[in-house]
């Protein structure tokens, strides 16, 4: 088995797709894959698909949907004669589990490179950080199931799992800053400044990077820039490593390394 959840849903057995056409059993397939082998219940379940108010047909209308599902993947496993949709899909005391049997999910996968990265970053093999968060964050092939409507649970999933694509994204800057990859970074981060204005990591290592490409005027206004923003929308200054940053960028004559800037980002 195999699910990609960080884009549009996709799920296959034996390259078979069980993805169903109907919104509801799509949204309940996801669920269960973001929980694989654990266990979802009912009440995980009814509080997706409708919210505080579900209907009283709740339980029978779930009966239906797992069985689209159940038909979903009898059809995927039809060349496997031993093969029961019930062993794949589990009906458990107090709800269902999806049984992975060593598949694997998109999710997972980019949970475990994302970990392999950050232990390369922290280790400071800044080559294999790069390389792993970078293999991570090939894996968003658009925003998480970006074909699904969400209810409260899977928006849960998808604020948390954004927040980590986030995290990796800036830790893969960080490690390209410190291989001296500033030129290769620049339009990257431009971008994510005007997608992410507020985010001051983003601004710092922007900041760094057009240092380290010698255009300090650029730097000092993209100083200038978050500072604005930062005082009108929250009312707080930046963080102490912006404002240090901007010393060390109007200091100019100190010469600095890639990593001796990025600490002080």
């Amino acid at each position: 088995m195999r699910i990609n959840l960080l884009g549009p849903l996709q799920a296959t057995i034996d390259q078979t797709s069980i993805v169903p056409s109907a919104a509801k059993p799509c949204q309940i397939l996801a669920l269960l894959a973001l929980n694989g082998d654990r266990l979802v219940t009912k009440s995980a379940i009814f509080e997706e698909l409708w919210e505080n108010n579900p209907p009283h047909s709740a339980t029978t209308t779930l009966h239906t949907y797992i069985h689209q599902l159940r038909r979903q993947i009898s059809r995927a496993m039809a060349g496997d004669p031993s093969g029961d949709s019930r062993d794949v899909l589990v009906t458990e005391r107090g709800g269902y589990s999806l049984r992975m049997s060593g598949g694997l999910t998109d999710v997972q996968e980019f949970q475990r490179l994302g970990r392999a990265g950050s232990a390369a970053f922290e280790r400071r093999d800044y080559n294999a950080a790069s390389s792993r968060l970078g293999d991570a964050l090939a894996l968003w092939r658009a925003p998480m199931l970006s074909d699904i409507q969400f209810g409260p649970q899977l928006a849960m999933h998808a604020l948390s799992l954004g927040d980590l694509r986030l995290a990796a994204l800036d830790r893969r800057i960080e490690a390209d800053l410190q291989l001296g990859r500033h030129l290769e970074v620049l339009g990257e981060l431009r971008a994510l400044t005007a997608q992410h204005p507020l985010n001051e990591s983003f601004a710092a290592h922007y900041m760094t990077a057009l240092y380290l490409s010698g255009d300090v005027g650029t730097a000092l206004g993209e100083f200038r820039r978050i500072r604005t923003l930062l005082v009108a929308e929250l009312g707080v200054e930046p963080a102490r490593r912006l404002h240090e940053l901007q010393q060390v960028i109007l200091s100019g004559g100190v010469p600095l390394s890639g990593r001796d800037l990025v600490g002080a980002a």
